[in-house]
């Protein structure tokens, strides 16, 4: 049987996040906006523990976590949320780099067509943004920058620390993207300086659907973002809907694992990672990791097989792995990887770069046996 080696899109739900949602359908079915029974309050109490259960793994404050459908529309929040008050202020210029998800990537667009600067920084071939360069292109009218912490394809850690610790002393607003990094990067994120952050519970063994966009208060107030949806006032308006509770419940049951359990987590990833690179090492076929090794997370490895389509090689091995050569938001018609394209490296590695990217409920004997059946098709590919 394959096993799947693409958690980077999508994590599978732990059997405990299973049974605390499987319980909230079953038996929590009231709105947590009805406030005229006991049913009404009974919801609210558990979207209230999720939300201190978010809270309290990311080091924030419970009112600073406002829940979403994922990182997708936390991110346009964020982004598309500061346009009023960067028309108002006059402060149109954006910071961002040319690696990020595409839902960033798509809110700045937008912007850009409608009388906002944006300007991109390209990673180099490390795939890690040069710090000095984003804080050179800040200036007096800039609104915001946007940096995703760790890359979804390579995943190569950014400079968010350093650079949320510049952006402190300075008027603009920092929005970090920290979809690949929420749950994993645990101590890491709770020392960082940000105002926005976005984060989806899919990639962290949560449920699809659910996410949360974090503002951070400063001088008791929150982040100038306005809603750009309407309708109820749920999440004090930043986003209307009705709560889905049983995903919020199953998102702060994620985090609270995550919490306890994260550096046993990453200490097994490590020794999964420390194997896969013995194996290719071993291999005797031709390949080069893309990105910076020095300053990449334990779960993910970006590598190409040169000379070796990576559809083909996709093709060859469905039956013994789920690995991908992209973001699986755009995986369901190829184009070259924006990301690797940013890094300036050769097509040849771009064409033949796939993604394989696990967690620590993998099985490690198993992983290394099918990746030898994978290392076995790029054998006779390139014959």
């Amino acid at each position: 049987m394959s096993i799947y080696l693409d958690y980077n899109a999508s994590a599978p739900v732990d059997p405990r996040v299973l049974s605390v949602m499987v319980d909230a359908y079953q038996n929590h079915f009231g709105n947590a906006d009805s406030r005229t029974h006991d049913f009404g309050e009974d919801v609210r109490s558990i979207t209230e523990t999720a939300r201190k259960q978010v809270a309290d793994l990311l080091g924030v404050k419970n009112d600073e976590v406002f829940f979403t459908s994922g990182a997708t529309e936390s991110n346009n929040i964020a982004i598309l949320g500061l346009r009023q008050f960067g028309e108002a202020e006059n402060r149109k210029h954006i910071i961002t780099s040319s690696i990020e998800h595409k839902a960033v990537l798509g809110a700045a667009k937008f912007l850009s067509e409608n009388g906002f600067e944006v300007e991109y920084v390209d990673p180099g071939e490390s795939g890690r943004v040069d710090l000095e360069r984003v804080i050179s292109m800040i200036c007096p009218d800039t609104l915001l920058v946007s940096l995703m912490h760790v890359n979804n394809e390579t995943g190569i850690i950014q400079p968010v620390k350093e650079l949320g610790e510049y952006l402190s002393k300075t008027k603009t607003l920092f929005h970090i993207d920290a979809t690949q990094s929420c749950g994993k990067l645990v101590e890491e994120i709770r020392d960082l300086h940000y105002d926005l952050m976005s984060i989806s519970a899919h990639k962290m063994h949560g449920p699809q659907g659910i996410g949360a966009l974090i503002m951070r208060k400063k001088r008791y107030r929150l982040p100038p973002v306005k809603p750009i949806m309407f309708g109820g006032g749920q999440e004090h308006g930043v986003r209307p809907g009705t709560l889905p509770t049983a995903l919020i419940a199953g998102f702060g049951e994620a985090c609270a694992i995550a919490e306890n359990e994260a550096a046993q987590s990453n200490a097994n990833c490590r020794e999964i990672k420390k194997q896969l690179l013995e194996l290719l090492e071993k291999s005797g076929v031709r390949y080069e990791i893309n990105g910076d090794q020095n300053y990449c997370v334990p779960t993910t490895l970006n590598v190409s097989f040169l000379g070796v389509s990576s559809e083909a090689l996709m093709l060859a091995t469905k039956r013994y792995c789920g690995v991908s050569n992209g973001s699986a938001c755009t995986s369901s018609s190829y184009s070259h990887s924006h990301v690797l394209s940013a890094m300036h490296l050769p097509a040849e590695r771009i064409e033949s770069a796939i993604r394989i990217s696990w967690g620590e409920d993998v099985n490690a004997e198993k992983a290394m046996q099918m990746l030898s059946h994978l290392l076995e098709a790029v054998r006779s590919l390139i014959r």
